[in-house]
């Protein structure tokens, strides 16, 4: 009789220690599709961004040649959006991409910094279509790039408490960058003259 019930003392604590392990495994299940869900919504974040920054690379060029005309003596600042273009366009990784975006940003200031001095541009029905179509872009990234912000954080944070932190070392899941301010001329409060 002491045998039996040593032997059900035995297999009920394999039986306790089995449920607790399949629990441990599918608290771990869910806490990895919990943070692949997380990383998915940032990327598709990141995506709608991506898709408004190459609309506006699309914009640039028909800006560039539009101010060309008015003001061919711009050339270095000209160069210098296509530049800013290319190099965004070229970039790799959503660091490099977002330090180049801001780049671009900073040159499409300068163009219609260009325009102020031009009166004839200011009033060229291209060039305000344009500037329209620009703007109602920047609007839709800064959207995009609220959005990216909101879904990383989750994610980032979720990926850093614990114990998700320790399911995400295990699998090697890293934290997603940001979109910041790159530079302090964008922290700046523009000045406004009448």
């Amino acid at each position: 009789m002491a045998g039996i019930g040593i032997s059900m003392i035995v297999i009920v604590a394999l039986v306790g220690l089995a449920f607790v392990g399949l629990l441990v495994v599918m608290a771990g299940v869910g806490m990895y599709n919990g943070l692949v869900r997380l990383r998915a919504e940032s990327r598709n974040a990141w995506s709608q961004i991506d898709v408004q920054l190459k609309r506006r690379c699309d914009l640039l060029p028909n800006l560039v040649e539009t101010v060309k005309g008015y003001a061919s003596h711009e050339q270095k600042t000209l160069e210098g959006v296509i530049s800013a273009r290319n190099q965004a366009l070229q970039a790799t990784t959503i660091e490099d991409r977002i330090t180049a975006e801001a780049a671009v940003g900073r040159a499409v200031k300068g163009i219609f910094g260009i325009a102020e001095a031009y009166p004839d541009l200011k009033a060229n029905a291209s060039f305000i279509s344009l500037q329209e179509e620009l703007s109602s872009t920047e609007n839709k990234i800064g959207f995009a790039r609220q959005y990216y912000n909101d879904a990383t954080t989750q994610y980032n944070t979720k990926l850093e408490v614990f114990p998700n932190n320790l399911v995400g070392y295990t699998f090697a899941l890293k934290t997603s960058p940001l979109f910041t301010i790159t530079n302090e001329q964008e922290r700046d409060v523009p000045k406004v003259n009448f």
